[in-house]
């Protein structure tokens, strides 16, 4: 007597669950490109030639004044070469100079980057 038993409906789950993490991978990575990456405000110096760079690993700041900054905490130049020595030679450094901040003082930071072994060294600057 199978023929005549009635059959109970099931609701199948598992394409729901597939379909839920989908649209949760697709909202973690919408949000993860709308939060802006975090800095210090400065006015940077401007290029007519400036181009865009990859993501730095690390954004250097330093301000008319000289004081350097990394991620919005104050460092030495001795402390500043230790730490990029402890990040090792592949990483990419951006240094960031207000308009104001003399030449020398980001010497100073790139002499710093290189004696920690890092060879990839950029400038930010506003495009003109």
């Amino acid at each position: 007597m199978k023929y005549f038993e009635v059959r109970k409906a099931r609701i199948e789950i598992i394409p729901m669950i597939d379909i839920m993490f989908f649209l949760l991978v697709f909202f973690i990575m919408i949000t993860l490109h709308m939060i802006p990456s975090s800095g210090v405000t400065s006015s940077l110096a401007k290029s007519s030639t400036a181009t865009q760079l990859n993501q730095p690993k690390m954004v250097v700041t330093v301000d008319a004044a000289g004081t350097i900054q990394v991620d919005g905490a104050k460092i030495a130049l001795e402390a500043l070469t230790a730490m990029l020595k402890a990040k090792g030679t592949n990483t990419i450094v951006t240094s960031a100079g207000s308009k104001d901040t003399s030449l020398q003082n980001l010497m100073k930071v790139m002499d710093a980057c290189r004696q920690a072994g890092v060879s990839q060294i950029g400038l930010a600057a506003q495009k003109q």
